[in-house]
Protein backbone atom coordinates (compact mmCIF):
# COMPACT_ATOMS: atom_id res chain seq x y z
CA UNK A 1 0.00 0.00 0.00
CA UNK A 2 1.36 3.49 -0.96
CA UNK A 3 1.37 6.19 1.64
CA UNK A 4 2.41 8.98 3.56
CA UNK A 5 3.29 9.40 7.23
CA UNK A 6 4.14 12.82 8.69
CA UNK A 7 5.34 13.56 11.89
CA UNK A 8 7.29 15.79 13.88
CA UNK A 9 4.57 18.44 14.80
CA UNK A 10 3.70 19.63 18.06
CA UNK A 11 3.31 22.64 20.46
CA UNK A 12 5.59 25.36 20.46
CA UNK A 13 6.34 28.75 20.96
CA UNK A 14 6.77 31.58 18.75
CA UNK A 15 9.75 32.29 18.04
CA UNK A 16 11.17 28.28 18.36
CA UNK A 17 11.75 25.52 15.82
CA UNK A 18 10.40 22.04 14.80
CA UNK A 19 11.48 19.99 11.77
CA UNK A 20 8.79 17.87 10.31
CA UNK A 21 9.37 14.39 8.38
CA UNK A 22 7.31 12.66 5.59
CA UNK A 23 8.18 8.99 5.15
CA UNK A 24 6.63 7.37 2.07
CA UNK A 25 6.27 3.82 1.63
CA UNK A 26 4.93 1.49 -0.95
CA UNK A 27 6.69 3.50 -4.05
CA UNK A 28 9.73 4.81 -4.60
CA UNK A 29 9.63 8.69 -4.77
CA UNK A 30 13.18 9.51 -6.07
CA UNK A 31 12.42 10.47 -9.26
CA UNK A 32 9.36 13.07 -8.12
CA UNK A 33 9.12 16.28 -6.89
CA UNK A 34 7.64 16.56 -3.27
CA UNK A 35 5.71 19.49 -1.32
CA UNK A 36 4.40 20.66 2.11
CA UNK A 37 1.21 22.27 2.69
CA UNK A 38 -0.82 23.90 5.57
CA UNK A 39 -4.62 23.93 6.10
CA UNK A 40 -5.50 26.30 9.10
CA UNK A 41 -8.89 25.93 10.77
CA UNK A 42 -11.69 27.58 8.38
CA UNK A 43 -9.01 27.95 5.54
CA UNK A 44 -8.05 26.56 2.47
CA UNK A 45 -5.18 24.14 1.71
CA UNK A 46 -1.77 26.85 0.97
CA UNK A 47 1.42 25.91 -0.67
CA UNK A 48 4.28 26.37 1.98
CA UNK A 49 7.35 24.83 -0.05
CA UNK A 50 8.35 22.00 -3.14
CA UNK A 51 11.76 20.06 -4.03
CA UNK A 52 12.95 18.77 -6.97
CA UNK A 53 13.79 15.12 -7.32
CA UNK A 54 17.43 15.86 -6.99
CA UNK A 55 17.19 18.11 -4.41
CA UNK A 56 18.73 20.96 -6.53
CA UNK A 57 15.57 22.84 -6.42
CA UNK A 58 13.46 24.17 -3.64
CA UNK A 59 10.06 26.40 -3.82
CA UNK A 60 9.02 28.30 -1.03
CA UNK A 61 5.48 30.56 -0.24
CA UNK A 62 6.72 34.03 0.35
CA UNK A 63 5.28 33.41 4.00
CA UNK A 64 8.07 30.80 4.81
CA UNK A 65 10.61 31.82 3.01
CA UNK A 66 13.95 32.54 4.90
CA UNK A 67 12.42 30.43 7.72
CA UNK A 68 11.25 26.99 6.45
CA UNK A 69 13.92 25.25 4.81
CA UNK A 70 12.74 22.11 2.48
CA UNK A 71 15.44 18.90 2.13
CA UNK A 72 15.24 15.15 1.07
CA UNK A 73 16.79 11.74 2.05
CA UNK A 74 16.35 9.85 -1.05
CA UNK A 75 17.94 6.82 0.04
CA UNK A 76 15.26 7.15 3.26
CA UNK A 77 12.26 8.36 0.85
CA UNK A 78 11.72 11.03 3.26
CA UNK A 79 10.98 15.04 3.19
CA UNK A 80 12.20 17.16 5.58
CA UNK A 81 10.64 21.07 6.55
CA UNK A 82 12.59 22.44 8.95
CA UNK A 83 10.77 25.52 10.26
CA UNK A 84 12.55 28.17 12.04
CA UNK A 85 11.35 31.39 13.77
CA UNK A 86 8.10 30.17 14.22
CA UNK A 87 5.43 32.61 13.97
CA UNK A 88 1.37 31.92 15.73
CA UNK A 89 0.23 32.18 12.22
CA UNK A 90 2.18 29.41 10.95
CA UNK A 91 -0.29 27.23 13.02
CA UNK A 92 -2.07 24.59 10.86
CA UNK A 93 -2.26 21.12 9.82
CA UNK A 94 1.04 20.24 7.75
CA UNK A 95 0.57 17.75 4.87
CA UNK A 96 3.52 16.19 2.74
CA UNK A 97 2.18 15.45 -0.83
CA UNK A 98 4.03 13.26 -3.90
CA UNK A 99 4.26 15.29 -7.55
CA UNK A 100 1.95 13.21 -10.08
CA UNK A 101 3.74 10.85 -12.42
CA UNK A 102 4.37 12.95 -15.52
CA UNK A 103 3.10 16.63 -14.11
CA UNK A 104 4.90 18.94 -15.26
CA UNK A 105 3.15 22.62 -14.24
CA UNK A 106 3.68 24.71 -11.23
CA UNK A 107 4.31 22.60 -8.09
CA UNK A 108 2.83 25.82 -6.30
CA UNK A 109 -0.44 24.22 -7.38
CA UNK A 110 -2.06 21.42 -5.32
CA UNK A 111 -3.13 19.47 -8.45
CA UNK A 112 0.62 18.62 -8.74
CA UNK A 113 0.41 16.26 -6.64
CA UNK A 114 -1.48 12.99 -6.51
CA UNK A 115 -0.40 11.09 -3.08
CA UNK A 116 -1.53 12.75 0.62
CA UNK A 117 -0.52 12.05 3.75
CA UNK A 118 -2.76 12.22 7.12
CA UNK A 119 -1.36 15.42 8.44
CA UNK A 120 0.46 16.28 11.10
CA UNK A 121 -0.65 19.48 13.32
CA UNK A 122 1.83 22.15 14.31
CA UNK A 123 0.61 24.92 17.07
CA UNK A 124 2.30 27.96 17.69
CA UNK A 125 1.56 30.14 20.91
CA UNK A 126 2.03 33.79 21.05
Amino acid sequence: QVQLVESGGGLVQAGGSLRLSCAASGRTFGRYHMGWFRQAPGKERKFVAAISWTGDNTYYADSVKGRFTISRDNAKNTVYLQMNSLKPEDTAVYYCAVQSPGYSGSYYYSGAYDLWGQGTQVTVSS
